[in-house]
């Protein structure tokens, strides 16, 4: 049997993160940080399996068998949750994406391109890559 994956999709909202499964109507969750709502979402795929196998309900094709669970952040919850930390100067080098632009990211003012959104997750990726084999 296949292994599915669930594309979950986290956005900030005002006071917390919410996250939901794309394609799959009625999981979903929220927490106060990223880690809690992923926990939280995970559970809620939990209740939610166990809800329909204790009600009888047909269980989605998604949900039978093996899956994992591929979390998503949209760019402008990105650069919001983590603009303490990067400054658009610093994304600017890092992605090559000039500061007025990741601006307008930010602020919803425009949404960046297929292209502009791999430029920031591979820039990120290549700095996480680099901080992970950093010994002190």
């Amino acid at each position: 049997m296949r292994r599915v994956k669930l594309f979950a999709v986290v956005e900030q909202a005002d006071n917390n993160y919410s996250a939901y499964i794309e394609n799959l109507e009625g999981v979903y969750a929220t927490g106060k940080t990223l880690t809690k709502v992923k926990e939280n979402l995970l559970e809620a795929i939990d209740v939610f399996i166990e809800t329909c196998e204790s009600k009888g309900y047909e269980l989605p094709a998604e949900l039978q068998g093996s899956f994992e669970v591929d979390f998503r952040m949209d760019v402008r919850s990105l650069l919001n949750v983590y603009s303490g930390i990067f400054t658009k100067a610093g994304l600017e080098r890092l992605t090559g994406i000039n500061q007025k632009q990741l601006w307008h990211y930010a602020n919803g003012k425009s949404l960046p391109r297929r292209a502009q959104v791999l430029k920031i997750e591979n820039a990120l990726h290549q700095l996480g890559n680099e901080l992970i084999s950093i010994h002190l």
